[in-house]
């Protein structure tokens, strides 16, 4: 399949810890590494991982972070198109805990490619699906060019401005960034996936009806939730691009979340096809 990602690229620096430090407390780090990551890079190392190859259409910052983020994304199977910005690489700290959950810091503002921006755009057109976490209204109008079209709902702005219409739109059922509510979005999306953690989720399509899915049992030990949910939207664009039906789309969706969870970082533990 040709599949694609239009979206943002964090450089992150990921620390285990026993506990996320209270004010003014000091915590020691169990171990340490950075690697590029957010929404954008995730789902697209993950979308190579299921289907050999990804492209992805971003912006990065000019500078050292942003070409050594470029060349690891590449170095993980992923062709890398950027449109290079004056402003520093975005960057994020990351605390992981005891229990495997992260919590997050963001350095700079979300980098997101722009139509006018000199990249591939033409690529998309006929892709069997794409998958958008960042860009502007011109940026969404091309990724719209796939068969198929996921995005999250934190691209909310810009997906409200183009006017098009989503085959799935993947929201939060807890997180207020993610939120989605009827009307926000002109034409409606076909269907709508919150996700709520290790409780599942629901899935809304157009015409009202609501099926919520489980969560899936961990293929291993829980390591570290970061880029859990970024993979279970590749996941679903991967399945959704394949044609499969919903149910056996969230499945596979669910799966790629939960064998995220047991790798250290967002990428040890992905899925493979």
């Amino acid at each position: 399949m040709r599949l694609a990602v239009v979206g943002h690229v964090e450089w992150i620096e990921l620390a285990l810890v026993d506990r996320v430090p209270r004010g003014g407390e000091i915590v020691h780090a169990r171990g340490t590494w950075q690697e590029p990551a957010g929404g954008g890079a995730v789902a697209a190392v993950q979308l190579a991982r299921l289907a050999g190859e990804c492209l992805l259409l971003t912006a990065l910052g000019d500078d050292e972070l942003g070409r050594r983020a470029k060349r690891r994304l590449e170095d993980l199977g992923v062709r890398v198109e950027a449109a290079w910005r004056p402003e520093p690489q975005r960057r994020a700290f990351v605390h992981v805990d005891g229990h495997a959950e992260r919590t997050i810091t963001v350095i700079g503002e979300r980098m997101g490619p722009h139509a006018a921006d000199d990249l591939p755009w033409a690529d998309l057109e006929g892709a069997d699906g794409v998958y958008l976490t960042a860009g502007d209204a011109g940026a969404v109008r091309h990724a719209r060019a796939a068969r198929s079209l996921v995005a999250t709902a934190r691209a909310m702005g810009a997906l409200a401005e183009a006017g098009v219409e989503l085959d799935v739109l993947v929201a939060s059922a807890r997180d207020a960034g993610e939120r989605y509510h009827s009307g926000d979005l002109e034409p409606p999306p076909g269907m709508v996936a919150r996700t709520d953690g290790a409780a599942g989720g629901s899935l809304e399509t157009a015409d009202g009806e609501v099926v919520r899915w489980e969560a899936v049992a961990l293929p291993g030990r829980a390591v570290d939730t970061y880029g859990a949910g970024d993979c279970f939207a590749a996941g679903l664009t991967y399945a959704t691009a394949d044609g499969r039906a919903p149910a056996e789309a969230l499945a596979l969706a669910a799966r790629c979340g939960a064998a995220c969870v047991t790798g250290r970082g967002p990428y040890e533990g992905q899925l493979t096809g």
